[in-house]
């Protein structure tokens, strides 16, 4: 039998890279084409710069998990 919380688990990590990666690429491309390397340049680094808080959010949320897990061996 398959594990369905797994497999929800992998699509929604697969979603989320993705979309990340269209926002990087197709993002910082059109930001490239339009107005030139130093534009996506900067455009990269404010996409950087404005994920920042959201990765250190997710990390916390890791962390606080496999916190609970290993005092809950019980």
């Amino acid at each position: 039998m398959r594990d369905l919380r797994k497999y929800a688990r992998q699509t929604n990590v697969r979603l989320g890279v993705g979309a990340l990666l269209l926002l990087f690429v197709v993002g910082t491309g059109l930001i490239y084409l339009f107005y030139g390397p130093g534009a996506a340049v900067t455009g990269f680094l404010c996409l950087l710069a404005g994920l920042t808080p959201l990765v250190l959010i997710f990390i916390s949320l890791i962390l606080l998990d496999w916190i609970q897990k290993r005092a809950n061996r019980d």
